[in-house]
């Protein structure tokens, strides 16, 4: 297992609250910036993460959505890395309301450990409220440390 001194999985400075996007699309171009502002993915990797979205939808309910690239994009990820962009007025996501999209970039089979951890925190319905309303960093950063425990960086 990676120190996670060495690297954390939902660093800090991947956490953006009270943001605005015009619609889905926009949400996830600005999850495939901000993964690629924290040096996560190669060029072209927020772009499979539109192409995963026009082939299957990333809503996985409690106004949560996971953009994500495709299988094949996995070769763009330089390390697995967590951001999370909260849209606070909600971002209608094929016909339901998203608050928080958690962008992951995963080197290979990780994203199957993220979603789990994941699931985990959204199937208690008190920290899924406080996911989608908090304006602390540090609330979003401790809600989701788990997600990234055990998983190699």
């Amino acid at each position: 297992m990676a120190d996670q001194a060495t690297h954390d999985v939902l660093p800090r400075e991947g956490i953006r609250l009270a943001l605005s996007a015009t619609d889905k699309w926009d949400a996830i171009r600005q999850s495939g910036a901000l993964l690629a502002e924290l040096g996560a993915v190669e060029d072209g990797y927020p772009e499979t993460m539109l192409e995963r979205e026009r082939s299957v939808s990333t809503y996985i309910g409690e106004g949560v959505a996971i953009p994500h690239g495709t299988d094949e994009s996995r070769a763009l990820v330089r390390r697995t890395t967590l951001g999370v962009l909260q849209f606070p007025a909600g971002v209608e996501w094929d016909g339901k309301p998203v608050t928080i999209c958690v962008a992951i970039a995963a080197k290979g089979d990780e994203h199957v450990a993220v979603l789990s951890a994941l699931a985990q925190i959204l199937m208690d319905p008190g920290q899924a409220a406080r996911l989608r309303t908090s304006t602390s960093v540090e609330e979003v950063h401790e809600l989701l440390a788990g997600i990234g425990k055990g998983i190699e960086a």
